[in-house]
């Protein structure tokens, strides 16, 4: 129908020129389109908050696990594995895109007959009509991955930032609306549907690609030989970072699910959004310097200064100004999730780290190795389990903080090797912006202590004088990191205001 031959393949006949603008056409426009939908979940959820009730949270989050498992098994992978070929044609497209359909029925079955069981292991009689309903998103994604997967391969994220922004619009209005109305939990099932099938339909709508009628075995074969690693490394991690709101829900209750839930969703507006960014971005790059190492490397530093430059910034800000924030935008009802989303804060502040060191091992193929990680971590990971379920939310967060620094290490080490950027060199190349991020934070949080203010004029004086600090901080020391982002900043100004004026 609509040929791709030759177009996934087509990115590396560009000159290093052309490549560096669409990575910082990419960077920013995922940046938009993450910080503009997540930005946007996050005023709704802020205004869903105070209609709702954290137990009402929690019941969605017990959900989520089984939702995020069943996700695993539709991408299975083949996502990563068409980013990474060069020479992808329709019947590789149309092969995935009808496999994931399949599988993304399946589940969607397996989650409706399965729902009474669930609820019953939560002891939840509202789950089984709530699985059933939420399931059908499962059907939704797998029509949506292969639009996303094209979209990624081109580095083309301005069209996905704008379907991503009406989607959220549409969706938050709807769920907003429901829970004026009454409908408590449900607000916020129908509003994740309504999300996700805006999504989707405009996908469809603005990418003109259509499948073929066509399955090859072939294709399944070559793709799936890679993929398939990933999807047992993605399954692993799905797992993971999702057992906690199991082991939540069924050893506390729905409203502690609910505090957890409400502080991993502030924690994530930054953390996980800059690693989204990254890993979106930043892959399909490194793909195409895959032959060239002194390339790879040189940009791979680049990308590890600058965002770990914004994390830290970010995630120390946010455990600095967490009470006031926590108070003035949810409420008081809140409060307990305050010191989650402290601790937190330390876990998530290496969320961007763990997606560059685990895509270099995507970029030089080594899926194997991937997955040995994965399952060496996630082993590591099982006393953090325990220790939740036997000395509370507070010490398994602990656990995890102490975890991520271990799967840190393995996975530097082992990313490292391939370009010669060892751990050692990582850590000294971002150590200065973490010195700053620490200095920044810790005047930030004394001053909750001396400003004689409510809440809300606390919040923004301490927001105001954490992004004074970072900046004169950043500008007398010269740090590297600053300046280079800096340096992209004008350039893309630069570019845009030249655009503007050629169009005129």
């Amino acid at each position: 129908m609509y040929p791709f031959a030759g177009e996934c393949g087509s990115l590396t006949q560009h000159p290093m020129t052309n490549l560096k603008q669409k990575t910082i056409s990419g960077l920013t426009w995922s940046f938009i389109d993450n910080f503009a939908q997540k930005g946007l979940t996050f005023v709704i959820g802020i205004i869903l908050a105070r209609l709702l009730s954290p137990s009402e949270f929690g019941l969605i989050g017990m959900i989520t696990i089984f939702i995020a498992v069943s996700e695993s098994f539709i991408n299975s992978g083949f996502g990563a594995a068409l980013i990474r070929k060069q020479d992808c044609t329709d019947v590789d497209f149309s092969t995935v895109f009808y496999f994931n359909l399949a599988v993304g029925v399946l589940f969607y079955w397996i989650l409706f007959f399965s729902a009474p069981a669930i609820s019953r292991f939560f002891n939840e009689p509202q789950l089984t009509s709530l699985v059933k309903v939420l399931a059908i998103v499962l059907i939704i994604d797998s029509l949506t991955i292969i639009q996303r997967t094209i979209l990624t391969k081109r580095i083309d994220f301005k069209i996905q930032t704008k379907i991503s922004v009406a989607a959220s619009i549409v969706s938050g209005a709807v769920g907003i609306s429901l829970a004026f109305s009454g409908f408590g939990v449900w607000s916020l099932a129908v509003m994740q549907i309504i999300q996700r099938a805006v999504n989707s339909g405009l996908l469809w709508l603005w990418n003109r690609w259509r499948p073929l009628l066509v399955f090859s075995r072939t294709s399944f074969n070559e793709l799936f030989s890679f993929g398939y690693k990933l999807l047992i490394s993605g399954l692993i991690d799905t797992l993971y970072r999702n057992i906690y709101l199991l082991i939540i829900g069924k050893y506390f209750s729905a409203q502690e699910l609910g505090y957890y839930t409400r502080a991993h969703q502030f924690q994530a507006l930054p953390s996980q959004n800059i690693n989204s960014i990254i890993g979106r971005v930043s892959y399909p790059v490194l793909a195409q310097m895959q032959d060239d190492k002194a390339a790879l490397k040189r940009n791979y530093q680049k990308l590890i200064k600058s965002i770990m430059f914004i994390t830290f910034v970010l995630m120390m800000g946010m455990a600095a100004v967490a009470e006031p924030m926590v108070i003035t935008l949810i409420g008081e009802p809140w409060r307990p999730c305050i010191i989650y989303l402290q601790l937190l804060c330390f876990v998530g502040m290496m969320y961007p780290l763990h997606a560059l060191n685990l895509n270099m091992l995507n970029v030089q193929g080594r899926s194997d190795l991937f997955l040995k990680l994965e399952i060496i971590k996630k082993i590591l990971a099982v006393p953090v389990i325990f220790i939740g379920v036997m000395f509370g939310i507070k010490a398994m967060i602990v656990g995890m903080m102490v975890n991520t620094q271990i799967a840190y290490f393995l996975n530097s080490y082992w990313s490292g090797r391939f370009i010669d950027y060892s751990m050692k060199d990582q850590v000294k190349d971002i150590l200065p912006s973490f010195i700053l991020a620490v200095t920044m934070g810790a005047i930030v949080a004394g001053l909750d202590w001396l400003l004689p203010f409510g809440y809300p004029a606390t919040l923004a004086i301490q927001v105001v004088s954490g992004a004074v600090i970072v900046f004169v901080m950043a500008e007398v020391t010269r740090l590297e990191a600053y300046l280079f982002m800096k340096e992209v900043l004008h350039g893309k100004l630069a570019t845009i205001k030249t655009e503007r004026e050629q169009s005129q």
